[in-house]
């Protein structure tokens, strides 16, 4: 019975430690790559840096676009502007130019 006894005692002793040796590494497993660790963290980084870049492209574009139309309003109009558009809309050329294809 003693002998008992004194086996659940070193059974205690050694099985908290390696309940909480446990417990730690499942917790730092899952910090490095759980959906919300830092793998997941860098990884919604780069995604993020990537997506401000198309962003930055996409506003400079849109910058260019905006100028050019504001050149085509009445207050504002462009006569150059203004004959380039109906050029190509037109598909028209003056009887004294010439075509340059690529």
């Amino acid at each position: 019975m003693r002998w008992l006894s004194s086996v659940n005692e070193r059974i205690r002793q050694i099985a908290v430690p390696v309940f909480a040796a446990l417990v730690v590494g499942y917790f730092a497993y899952h910090s490095m790559k759980g959906d919300h660790g830092l793998n997941a963290y860098a990884k919604l980084s780069s995604e993020l840096l990537k997506a401000e870049h198309v962003l930055r492209a996409h506003r400079d574009e849109r910058e260019v676009i905006e100028h050019r139309t504001n050149l085509l309003r009445p207050d504002n109009l462009d006569l150059d502007i203004l004959d380039e558009r109906a050029r190509v809309v037109l598909n028209l050329l003056n009887y004294n130019e010439l075509v340059i294809l690529d």
